[in-house]
Formats: C-alpha cells, structure tokens, sequence
C-alpha cells in the first residue's frame, strides 16, 4: 500500500479552511509562473537577437531594451515564488519536505544558481548601457534558470511518487546527491513550461514594444517579432500540454474529467490557448500597425491560458496523492480568522503596490527618456 510510505499529517490544525490555502496557493502560483515564463521567454529571445544582431541595428537595440527590463521581472519571479511554495508546504508537507530532503543537494543549489543568474542579468543589463555585447551572459544565466526549472520540476513530481522514495534514499546513502529518474511525466511538464515561455514570451515582448517607450524602428521591431515568435510557441505549448496529459497515469487522466478544477482548468487553458494563439498571430499579420488592444487581448489570453493551466496542475496534484493515499481536503481545522484577515489586507494591500510601482516605473523611464532626448 503506498500510504504507508507517506509520513503522518502534521498534528497541528491548519488556521484557515483548506478551500482558502488553495485559493491563495493557485492565485500566487499564477503570479510566479506569468513572471517565470516572461524571465525564461524573453532571456531566450533576447540572447538570440544580441547573438544575431549587427552593432547599433534595430535588432541588438531591442535585445538590450528586454535584457533591461529582465532584472526587474526577476524581482517578481522571486518574490512571487516564495507564497505558493509556502502554501504547498502547509498542505501537502510530508510530501513536499520528504521529496525536497530525498535531492537536498540540488534543492539547496538552487539558492547558489539563482544568485549566480540573477547577478549576470544585471551585468547583462550594465553591459546593454554601454552598448556592449552581453548574449553569453545571456546564454550563462539562461542555463542556471532553466535548471532551476528543471529541479523544481522533478521535485514537484517525486513528490507524487513515494513508492520510489525508500529506493532513491538507499541509492543517495541519504545524501540527496541523486536525481530520480523514469518518471514520464517530468520531461512533458518541464518543456511545457519552457515552450510556453517562448509563446507568452513573445507576447510580452510585443507588449513591451507597445506600452513602452522606444524609437519607432525599435518599437515595430518588438511587436512584429515578438508577435510572430508568440503566435508559433503557444501552439507548440498546447502539444506539449497534450503530451503531459497522456503521460499521466489512468487513474489521474480519469480523475481529471471527473474533477471540477481539473476539468475546468483544462477547459480555460484550451480555450485561452486558441484565443492568445489567434490575437498575436493577427498581430504579427498587421505587422505592428494599430495593433495595441490586439496585444493587449493576446496579453489577456496568456494570463487565462496560464490560470487554466495552474488549476489542472492543482487537480493533477491532488488525484496523484489521493491515489497514494493522501487527501488534502481531510485536515483538521482551526480556524483564526483575525489573523487571516490581517494577511489577506496586506496581501491585495502588496499586489496594488506592485501595480502602482510598474506605473511609476514607466512614466520615470518615459521621462528621462525625454530629457535624454
């Protein structure tokens, strides 16, 4: 029986109903995946076009315009990572703990390879100033983040599988220095997330040359590029989402018609997909010519498509564990709602912080730019 393999439930109550740690696991996920795929996306892109690009053409120009923008969207990737892990922790801890301990030594490389990436974003960013060549930073920090995917990934996934956790320990010595292996579901949900950050990539990009300020040739250049990368990864995306479909076990693709947040979740991500799929390819078709509420609604179809992703996610997870044994919803709770209340507050009181800062943020650009001018 696998539910022997799982450790018991920590007996301390949860502080607030579990529909509510939900709620707030897959509206932080949401935040943090939007701004990993932006950070994988758009280095990818940008690396390229600085590789590619002749010195002071429009292409190297608006390399250095994203590679700019990246450390800031990095900032997001972090912060916005760090609620969701702490919500999965709190519902599916023996889960999450035991897989995390089981590859510590590359759990714990995490921390060395982000500061590693991020400091090379900002050395990419010091070197697009001075108008210098920086696609090998680029190339660098794009492989520590696509790593870090990469363990993530297989975490998140040996966290559904302990029946191989008793192996994999006596194969480490307890050492953590092992990555598990054989599991067919990891390689389709990490090139799911690394070929959709390509699509919504692009999408940004060509939101990028729309709602900032750039030379006109720099601007046209972003939207049309951006655009037609966006309009032929996110159909790649849906093939890989296919394909992680398929290689989940029988009892989870069954469980997932039958689930109304896997269903759901499948339903928006489907439907998101087209709509994104179709506003940016229109896009790329009136090749930057008042396309601006065009992009805006492909912009909106990559938030939707990445919700409906998140939320099947969250089905896959919790029939994988049902399966073994575990049910997230029979947990004891005690609630303490002045608690919660406090953090919910300071919760929407951040994220409208982080709106107001991303407003001011591009009026200062509009104006130095102005008096550079």
């Amino acid at each position: 029986m696998f539910f022997l393999f799982l450790p018991n439930v920590d007996p301390i109550p949860l502080p607030a109903p579990v529909w509510l740690f939900k709620l707030l696991h897959i509206v932080t996920l949401l935040l943090h995946f939007v701004a990993v795929q932006m950070i994988l996306g758009g280095l990818t892109i940008a690396t390229l076009w600085n590789f590619f690009g002749k010195s002071d053409s429009t292409m190297k120009d608006a390399s250095n315009s994203i590679i700019k923008k990246l450390p800031t969207v990095m900032t997001y990737v972090i912060n916005f990572g760090v609620p969701p892990l702490l919500f999965a922790q709190v519902l599916f801890g023996q889960a999450l703990y035991t897989s995390s301990v089981l590859i510590g030594a590359y759990w714990i490389a995490v921390i060395f390879l982000l500061i590693a990436g991020y400091y090379l974003l900002y050395r990419a960013g010091d070197r697009a100033t001075e108008g210098k060549s920086w696609w090998w930073m680029g190339i660098i920090s794009l492989g520590l983040l696509a790593y870090i995917a990469r363990i993530y990934s297989t975490n998140m996934t040996l966290m559904l599988r302990p029946e191989e956790w008793l192996t994999l320990y006596q194969q480490s010595g307890g050492a953590g220095t092992i990555m598990p292996s054989g599991d067919p579901t990891v390689l389709p949900r990490f090139l799911f997330m690394i070929i959709g950050s390509l699509g919504l990539g692009g999408i940004s990009i060509a939101l990028l040359g729309e709602y900032f300020s750039h030379q006109e040739s720099v601007k046209r250049f972003l939207v049309r590029s951006g655009s037609i990368v966006g309009a032929i990864f996110i159909p790649a995306q849906m093939l890989c989402g296919y394909w992680a479909y398929t290689a989940q076990p029988d009892v989870v693709k069954e469980g997932l018609w039958n689930s109304p947040i896997g269903y759901y979740g499948m339903i928006i991500w489907a439907l998101a997909s087209v709509l994104g799929m179709l506003a940016i390819a229109l896009v790329a078709l009136k090749k930057g010519k008042g396309t601006k509420i065009i992009t805006s609604i492909a912009g909106l179809g990559a938030v939707l498509m990445t919700a409906g992703a998140v939320l099947a996610r969250d089905a896959i997870r919790d029939l994988s564990l049902l399966a073994k044994g575990f049910d997230v919803w029979n947990r004891t709770v005690v609630s303490n709602w002045s608690v919660v209340g406090i953090f919910l507050v300071l919760f929407v009181a951040a994220l409208v912080l982080i709106a107001f800062l991303l407003v001011v943020i591009n009026r200062s650009m509009k104006e130095v730019k102005k008096q550079n001018a």
